[in-house]
Order: structure tokens, then sequence, then C-alpha cells
């Protein structure tokens, strides 16, 4: 340490080997200060959250996923059959308390034929079952009772009923644009299934936190079909944007937590003009293994935009699959040295970029070949240039500094969050899939969700197209 040296200036020689030292110490001090500043700047701007919260909402994120996760398994697994039962289905137990009286009542009443369909002779009532479903309304909930007359003919007494709808959750008690509601404000809006809860408690609705964990799983699962035609009409694409998010895991058996990702592959084809709806398709994973975005998208042809994850690689090579560099994941480094530091180096590789977003401003919305075109003749020039400047400035810096990270990074390439479990995931990957891919079509995620799930119990897997939000769009207008 600095303190340690007894620094006599009758002895110059020995005055000279000290101030070598001096400077070496204050060099490496320095730079461990430039890191530590970079580093300190990144965990504040990525963590922008209130320390006293933290802990419990990690807590309750990781009992909640682990509840969505359990019910979405629930959901797939067949019930076993019931001898009292004459439809050979085991009913799921329930202790649910009566919803509120002060909550308007809609009574929908599914008459059979009053004819008898052996005799023709003429039906009599003999009572009724009344069925509640639960709905929201925005900014209110509401009651639908689904009144179904058991009838009795009055000369052979057959008894007819009409048959109960088919359902989100069959015997659940939500309808479809309550369901739609929870899983919006989850995650699109990220309102943790505690908060609704109490916001539902505040409307005089008693819906506890597990309730809510089971109207997420089971919609999740059964919406599973319809992210994965997503998923496929994704790899169809000649291009998609391909990039990973790191979320936390809770590690079974102890209570901590491990790093898993969200995965992200968007084909948006918008901006060279082509017709094709944007999609958004969304994985979970439990590590960062190159094997996943291999596996995901395995026999994929056409171009993918990536970060400068190793990962990736895997995809590239003598594959069919070819690879673009990502420049706003190249940007956004030198934008955290500078936002840190202050860099001027930083600043004006900043700049130089910025010409290159300058020629894709003007290539955006034209044909493949005259975008093709206006690269090799503009952006080219920028990009060899950037490249040789580049170089010059990283024997100019100290190689361990965040700076030279970030012009590495660049020359390398030269062409929403905790998960309880790894079911819990899954569905917030479904989840994210059917929302974001809504939102890049212009298309409220909640109501396009509620039609979807007023219909999908009965739509047969090879029509699951018809679902699609364009699809609802289409109805809608």
């Amino acid at each position: 340490m600095l303190k340690d040296f007894d620094i006599t200036p009758d002895d110059p020689a020995e005055l000279k080997a000290v101030n070598r030292l001096l400077a070496d110490e204050v060099k490496a001090l320095s730079l461990k200060v430039e890191q530590l500043q970079h580093q300190l700047h990144g965990a504040n701007r990525n963590r922008f959250g209130s320390k006293s919260e933290s802990l419990d909402q990690l807590d309750l994120g990781l009992a909640e996923d682990e509840a969505i996760g359990a019910a979405a398994d629930q959901q797939n697994i067949p019930e076993p059959a019931s001898l009292g039962d004459p439809c050979g289905q085991k009913k799921r137990q329930h202790s649910r308390k009566p919803l509120p009286d002060h909550l308007e009542r809609n009574d929908r009443v599914l008459m059979p034929d009053q004819s008898c369909c052996q005799c023709s002779g003429k039906m009599k009532t003999l009572g009724e079952d009344i069925t509640e479903e639960l709905e929201y309304v925005p900014g209110r909930f509401v009651v639908n009772r689904i009144v179904r007359p058991r009838l009795s003919c009055s000369c052979c007494e057959r008894v007819v009923q009409a048959p109960l709808p088919s359902r989100p959750i069959e015997r659940g008690r939500p309808g479809a644009r309550l369901l739609a509601h929870v899983l919006v404000s989850k995650y699109a809006d990220h309102l943790p299934l505690y908060r609704q809860s109490q916001i539902f408690g505040r409307e005089g609705i008693d819906l506890d936190r597990s309730t809510l964990a089971d109207w997420v799983g089971r919609p999740a699962a059964l919406l599973e079909p319809l992210a994965d035609a997503i998923g496929r009409m994704v790899r169809q694409g000649d291009a998609l944007f391909a990039d990973d998010t790191p979320v936390k895991l809770q590690a079974p058996g102890t209570k901590k937590t491990k790093t898993a990702r969200v995965w992200v592959y968007v084909r948006d084809e918008r901006s060279w003009a082509e017709t094709s709806p944007p999609l958004a398709w969304y994985r979970f994973t439990v590590d960062r293994k190159g094997e996943h975005p291999e596996g995901h998208l395995s026999g994929y042809k056409g171009w993918v935009h990536a970060d400068g994850y190793a990962g990736f690689n895997g995809l590239f090579g003598e594959k069919k699959t070819r690879e673009m560099a990502c420049m706003a994941h190249i940007r956004r480094k030198f934008v955290d040295v500078h936002a840190s530091q202050g860099s001027a180096i930083a600043a004006e590789a900043i700049q130089r970029i910025a010409k290159l977003y300058e020629i894709e401003k003007r290539a955006r919305g034209k044909p493949p070949p005259e975008r093709a075109n206006l690269r090799q003749t503009y952006a080219n020039p920028v990009f060899d240039d950037l490249e040789t400047w580049l170089g010059a400035q990283l024997t100019r810096i100290s190689g361990k500094s965040p700076l030279a990270t970030a012009i590495r990074y660049a020359l390398s390439r030269k062409n929403y969050l905790f998960m309880g479990s790894q079911s819990g995931g899954k569905s917030a990957a479904i989840a994210y899939t059917l929302i974001e891919t809504a939102k890049l079509n212009g298309i409220d995620p909640q109501a396009w969700l509620t039609w979807v799930l007023a219909q999908i119990a009965d739509q047969k897997i090879n029509r699951i197209n018809n679902l699609m939000p364009w699809c609802y769009a289409a109805k809608a207008a």
C-alpha cells in the first residue's frame, strides 16, 4: 500500500524506483475504481427498485410461480374416473365461498327442446340447475348465471336438459374475460398475484393468491398449442431476431435461486415491405447452454440477428442458418461506458454508429434489393471506417477497462422477474408469446385473449391458426 513506502529523498535511485512503484499502483487503483464505477452504474440501473420490497417480492413471486406451474401440470393430467359420476369424470374438490350478493347477476337461460324427441309429447319443468360464473367487466365484477331448466315429458316422462357449454376451466368459476384480465395484469402490467388479490378484495371479492395461480396455470396450458403455432410461424420467416434475458429460478430443495433464461425469437418483416404479421415466440430454460437456441431453431434456414453470445455459434458455421450481427447490442455497451464514465471515445463510437442508423432509416420500407444496394453503397464504408478507428483506440487504453471490453466486443462482431419452477417459467413464456404478439399487431391483448379463451376448448388443433390475433381483428372489424 502507499503508506508502506518510506520515501527518502537523499537517495535518487531509490526515489526513482519508489516513484515507478507508486505510478503502477495508482494506475491499478484507477482502473479498479473505473471498473467498480461501471459495475455500480449498471447495478443501479438494472435494479431500479425499492430495497425494502425486493426480498418480500422475491418470496411472493417464487410462491406464485410454483403454484402456477402446479396448476399448468394438473391441467394436462387426465383425472381418474369416479364410480359416482355417470360421465366417468371425477369432480375437483373445492371449498368455495359464495359469490357476494351485491354483484350484478346476468342470467342466460339454456332451454332444451320443449317437445319430446321420442313421443312428441309436451315437456313440463321439473326444476333447474344454476351455474354461477364470476366475470370481470372493465371497472367492475358481474356474475353470469347459466340457467339450465330440466324438463320432463308429460307423456313418457323422459327428462332432458341443455348441456353446460364448454368453459376455459372445466367446472371452474372464472369467465374468459376475467381469466384474460388476470393473465394480462400479471404478464403485461407486471402485477403480482398477491397484489391482484388485494385489489379484488377492495371490490368485495375474496380471491386467494393460490386461486389466482390456478387461474393462470390452467389457461396457460390450454393456450400452449396457440403459442406453439406462433413458434412455427416465426421459424418460417426469412429472418428473425434472437435474444435472451436472465431470470431467477428457485433451486429445488433450497431457499436460494439460480439464473435461468427466457429466450425470445421475433419475426418482424414490416421494415422491408412484407405483409406477414409480426410475431414473438418466447421459450424458458433453466440455464444458458448453447444447446437451447440450437434446439429452438433446429432446421431453421434463414438469417438470425443476435448478440455476441457464444451459445448462438452452434446455429451458424456450415449449417443453413446465417448470422447477422446486432449493432444495437454493440451500441448499448458504449452507451453504458459513456453513462458511467463520460468517456469521449465511447461518445465518438456512438456518433459513428449513429451514421449506420441514418442509413437504415433510408432503407426502411424498401424491398430487399434496394436495401442491399443502399447498405453496400453507403453503410459498408462507414462500417469499415468504424472498425479501423476502434482498432486504433484499443492500442491507446488499458486492456482491462470496460471501454476496452466494449471495443473488443464490437470488433468480434464484424458481420419481467422471478420463476418459482420450470413449469411456472413455461407458463410465463406462453403468456409472453401471446401478449407480445398481440401488441406487435396493434391488438389489445386482453380483448383478444378473452375471445380466444371463450372458444379454444372446442377448437380443433388443425384449425388453431383461426385464433390468431389478426383473425380476431378481422372479425372485430
